[in-house]
Formats: structure tokens, C-alpha cells, sequence
């Protein structure tokens, strides 16, 4: 309470996510002003404001959410969990954030593009806003370089309850080259359940295509699982069902959504194919590509926490220990990976300011906005003074 901003760090599962909110309830509930909390994902956003509700009891009318389309919030919430899209949406029609006492911007460790733009509108708002608390949340990933962007802000760290993970590294035989890893993931679940002591498995996935089809086989191979699958846009009510206790142990077969935005409870072995969809600007095709790529190392370990939660788990990785050393210790920011046309596009849609002057995280190049700039014109999108075209709005 006696600083403005406070990054806090603490391991997935840490509690951080559903516990600062009601916090800062506590704190300032004599004040108006929503608590705002963003979320990377809506998977997130809607799961995390149910359990909040839950846990508020008689209180659970204070949460509300707000995904795109979908506004659950009344004029008696006072926790408002949303998309970090979704307040970015309001800074276009509130640019002070008015309506807010605290905003919390929970997971910034996956630094996608509207957790930079957030950062950095929040960067310049604190000076205009004395009255505004703000509280940056992520798990224990460069939290030094949040600290020094926010004027050498307070690092707070939170003990979560973690056990010891056995790791073990699995990947394909090598007289098997043609197997592809998905066949290796099913091939390894199988085992799990059939030669070790019975407990929740959680899966990871890159695509939904290969999760709808992993989900299909197992529920041939393993009968003695209940088979979740769990992705962005798997609806409201079937993301529900990897909360729920059932008779039998489950295997919950998941994009990275589960790696740190959703903790899926009770998990007691991962299985990581140690891939992800990952989007990649190439400069000189002009295009955005998504292909399956090997994530960081920070990824990888974030995975394998999973298992951690309620006892001493284990991680079975699809590869090496000598591939595992080759990757990138940390995941690139989307910034840096992303055309620079479409981040000036959204910046001025939103009326985010000035991307030379922007106080980015990670500041891209100026030649490189410069090409952003030339090719917006050159689509339509803006003006010869930068201004946004009819165009340009509809393109944003």
C-alpha cells in the first residue's frame, strides 16, 4: 500500500492470480473503483472470475469478467477480470482509466504484443494518475527488467508449495525415426497408466488439430482415464470439466494455455512434447507464419512445475537432454517477432501514442517502425500524416 507499483513474482499455482484481488479488496474497499485484473487468455479471464466467485461465497457478486462479445460485469462488481485486449479497448474511450483503483496485469511474464502495449501505456499513466495502484504479476522470469521499466519498482516474491519433479527424457527410439511425436506422446501416456501408480496426466500439445486426435486415440488405448481435452477455444462448459474430481484419474490434453494461464488442478505427471504454435513475421516474404516450434527453456521448466502442485510429480520429455540445452533460455517477447505494420496499426487505432516515443519493454529498431509506417500508407491504412484512413480502421 505504500508503493505505487509492485511487481510481484511468484511460480504458477502460486495462489497470486486469485489472491491479490481479493487483497486489494480488503485494502481499498472503503473506495470506488474497480480492481481490474488481465489475463493473457479468456480461458483465463472467465475461469478465474468463477473461482474468485466461489471463493468470495456470499461476496461473489463483487466479480465480474469481460471477454471480447461477452461482459459479465454489473454496477455492483468491484473485481473486474478481462483480457488485456479488452482494457485495452477502454483506453480508446477512458485514456486516465477513470474507473479503476488498481489494475493488476497478471502474467506479464508471456509478454504477447497487448502486454507490451499495456505496459507501456500504464508506464506513461502512473505519473498522470497518482491515485493508481498498479500491480505486475509473473511467474519468476526476468522480473528484474519489469523493476527497472517501472522506476525500480518493488519485487515482491511469493513461496508457492512445490514439489520435487522427477525429469525424465524420452525421446522417440532412434530406430523408430518415422514415429511423429504425436504417436510418441500416446505411446508414453499409454505407459504412464499402465505401469505407474494411478494420477492425473496432463499433456502438451501444439496444435488442437493434434489434440481433438490424441484425445480420439487414447480414449481407444486407455481405459481406465477419463480423456479432457482443454484449448482456447474449446467452449465455456467443456473447459469446465478439467476443474471437476471424478472417480477415475484424467488426462487432460492441452495447448500451453495450460503452461501458466490455467492451472489444472491435481496433476501428478506432465507429458511435454516440448513444441507450440508459435506466430513469426518473415521481413522478407511480407508474411506471419505459425509453425510447431521448440519453446524456450523457461517454457519447458514452467511445464514441468505443473506436475509439482500437490506432491512430488514427474515430467516425461519427448526429447532430449542434449536438445533441451540448445534451446533459448527465455521466449522471445512477440514484439520482436511480429510485423511491426500491424503493432503501429493497433497503436493508433487505440490512440496509444507515438510508437517512435513508446516506452516499450523492448523498443524495436526505428528504421524498422519507419518500415511499418511506409507500409501502412502503402496498404491505405494511413495517411500521408499518418492519420487513419476508413480503411485503415476497418483493416484495425
Amino acid at each position: 500500500i505504500d508503493h505505487q507499483i509492485v511487481i510481484v513474482a511468484g511460480e504458477t499455482g502460486s495462489g497470486k492470480t486469485t489472491q491479490l484481488p481479493k487483497l486489494c479488496l480488503e485494502l481499498f474497499h472503503d473506495t470506488k473503483g474497480w480492481i481490474g485484473c488481465t489475463q493473457p487468455r479468456r480461458i483465463a479471464a472467465t475461469s478465474v472470475a468463477e473461482r474468485v466467485a466461489e471463493e468470495l461465497g456470499t461476496h461473489r457478486g463483487l466479480v465480474g469478467s469481460k471477454i471480447r462479445f461477452r461482459d459479465k460485469t454489473t454496477p455492483a462488481t468491484r473485481i473486474k477480470f478481462m483480457t488485456d485486449g479488452v482494457l485495452l479497448a477502454e483506453i480508446r474511450n477512458d485514456p486516465l482509466l477513470k474507473k479503476y483503483k488498481v489494475v493488476i496485469v497478471d502474467e506479464a511474464h508471456e509478454r504477447n504484443l497487448n502486454i507490451d502495449f499495456l505496459l507501456g501505456y500504464l508506464h506513461t499513466l502512473i505519473s498522470k494518475r497518482a491515485d493508481l495502484k498498479l500491480i505486475i504479476t509473473s511467474a519468476t522470469i526476468d522480473t528484474e527488467a519489469f523493476s527497472s521499466h517501472f522506476y525500480k519498482a518493488p519485487v515482491v516474491n511469493i513461496e508457492g508449495r512445490t514439489y520435487p519433479v522427477e525429469i525424465i527424457y524420452s525421446p522417440p527410439p532412434e530406430d523408430e525415426h518415422e514415429i511423429s511425436y504425436l504417436e510418441h506422446c500416446i505411446d508414453v501416456t499409454a505407459e504412464i497408466c499402465a505401469t505407474r501408480s494411478p494420477g492425473d496426466v496432463l499433456l502438451f500439445l501444439p496444435t488442437e488439430k493434434d489434440i481433438r486426435s490424441c484425445s480420439e486415440i487414447l480414449k481407444g488405448r486407455v481405459q481406465t482415464h477419463r480423456i479432457l481435452p482443454l484449448f482456447g477455444r474449446l467452449q465455456t462448459k467443456d473447459q469446465r470439466l478439467i476443474f471437476k474430481t471424478y472417480k477415475e484419474p484424467k488426462i487432460v490434453v492441452a495447448t500451453n494455455v495450460a503452461e501458466t494461464s490455467v492451472t489444472v488442478p491435481g496433476i501428478r505427471y506432465v507429458v511435454d512434447t516440448g513444441l507450440a504454435r508459435i506466430g513469426t513475421y518473415h521481413p522478407r516474404s511480407r508474411t506471419m507464419r505459425l509453425p510447431i516450434t521448440s519453446i524456450s527453456q523457461a517454457s519447458c521448466n514452467q511445464r514441468s512445475g505443473r506436475s509439482g502442485r500437490i506432491g512430488p510429480g514427474t515430467c516425461y520429455r519427448l526429447f532430449s537432454e542434449d536438445d533441451f540445452d540448445r534451446r533459448a533460455p527465455f521466449s522471445t517477447p512477440e514484439i520482436q517477432r511480429s510485423n511491426l505494420a500491424e503493432v503501429i496499426l493497433q497503436m493508433v487505432a487505440r490512440n496509444l501514442g507515438d510508437p517512435y516515443q513508446f516506452p516499450f519493454l523492448d523498443p524495436p529498431r526505428r528504421a524498422s517502425i519507419s518500415e511499418g509506417f511506409r507500409t501502412l500508407r502503402e496498404l491505405g491504412a494511413l495517411d500521408s500524416q499518418n492519420r487513419l484512413t476508413p480503411y485503415g480502421t476497418l483493416m484495425a
